[in-house]
């Protein structure tokens, strides 16, 4: 049976990387899935920071390692969460991932979450299945978009 107090401090590690997430969406200002560097400073100016153009360059630098001078979800993501220590729920959501990988269309809901760990031999309670869901349900509708979810599940691997 998982520990309550290992899944709760879990869900936040979960819950800072959805805010990552969400932090990339508006760092993208026009939605093209990706940081420039303009955007990037334009944020950090928004938010009272005042990087120099060198300083967000060297950010940019260190999170484009396809080097093609932008920051992709996935870079910002593994930029931001390299130091984080996810445990063992990083490997149970892993296996769920693989097997709801066929409904990328879908929504993944407290109930399939629950019967997916028990089909994979994992025991987690209901309320363990609720309270990860909603670390990464950003628009509290009870569910999280498969996009989301494959987002986060990436991030922490």
């Amino acid at each position: 049976m998982a520990q309550v107090g290992s899944i709760s401090a879990q869900t936040e590690i979960l819950s800072h990387v959805l805010s990552l997430v969400e932090a990339f969406r508006a760092f993208d200002s026009d939605n093209d899935g990706s940081i420039t560097v303009a955007e990037l400073g334009g944020i950090m100016g928004s938010l009272g920071y005042n990087p120099s153009e060198q300083e967000v360059r060297e950010m940019m630098q260190k999170g484009d390692t396809d080097n093609n001078g932008l920051l992709s979800m996935e870079e910002f993501l593994e930029m931001n969460t390299k130091d984080l220590q996810i445990g063992s729920l990083g490997n149970l959501l892993k296996a769920a991932f693989e097997t709801l990988k066929g409904d990328e269309d879908e929504v993944l809901t407290v109930d399939e979450l629950f019967q997916v760990m028990g089909s994979l031999g994992f025991h987690l309670t209901r309320e363990d299945c609720q309270s990860i869901v909603a670390s990464m349900d950003g628009d509290g509708d009870g569910a999280v978009s498969f996009e989301d979810f494959q987002l986060i599940v990436t991030s922490l691997l």
